[in-house]
């Protein structure tokens, strides 16, 4: 029973400890770009002489406090969506398991936000507001001139990066590690479940998009 556990390496650590920590980090990140980056444009200058910079403070502020809340709704529904893919091919795991498998893996999308942060500090140091939230490290918009690009593109543009795809990985790792089975079905429980759910997230972002 030990060597289980131990062979189960991170996903041992404990939940709310590593949820606190994710949260801590992802706030420290946020607080950077805003001070930094966002701050600094000449978006920014135009508010602060128009007088409405309560507004944007406010709008700062929701950000920062809602980090939790969209962490936990997004970690629930996509733990949901793997979970009864685990159940389809019958592995067994629990639903607080599969919970952790992905608020761990969500750790990796920290490493983008970090290196937008370095991109508009030190590579393009003059970037407007639209700019910035253009730009996603290591995705396909990266290869647009988003100034042409339909504004229903952005989002699905975005999500498809190099790190989304690792994620898909390192889910496929997490529940072949916790449950203990052949790494083959973790990756048919991922594929089918929440690879193909994105993929029909995205197309139907664009169908709706007004």
């Amino acid at each position: 029973m030990n060597d289980q556990l131990e062979s189960k390496g991170i996903y041992d650590v404990s939940t709310w400890k590593y949820f606190l920590m994710l949260c801590l980090t992802t706030l420290t990140l946020l607080v950077v770009k805003k001070t930094f980056v966002e701050n600094a444009t000449v978006a920014f200058e135009i508010l602060e002489g128009r007088g409405e910079m309560g507004a944007f403070h406010a709008v700062n502020a929701l950000q920062y406090f809602t980090i939790p809340v969209v962490y936990l709704v997004k970690f629930t529904i996509i733990s949901f969506i793997i979970w009864i893919g685990c159940f389809m091919y019958g592995y067994k795991i629990t639903f607080n398991d599969t919970w952790k498998i992905v608020m761990i893996s969500e750790t990796l999308f920290l490493i983008p936000e970090f290196l937008k942060i370095c991109w508009f500090l030190f590579v393009f140091t003059d970037p407007n507001i639209y700019d910035i939230r253009a730009f996603y490290p290591l995705s396909l918009i990266t290869l647009f001139d988003t100034y042409s690009l339909p504004a229903a593109a952005f989002y699905p543009l975005k999500a498809l990066n190099i790190f989304e795809i690792i994620y898909w990985f390192i889910l496929v790792y997490g529940i072949h590690t916790v449950a203990g089975k052949k790494k083959s079905i973790a990756y048919a429980i991922v594929f089918s479940s929440y690879v193909l759910f994105f993929f029909l997230w995205l197309g139907f972002y664009v169908l709706i998009y007004k």
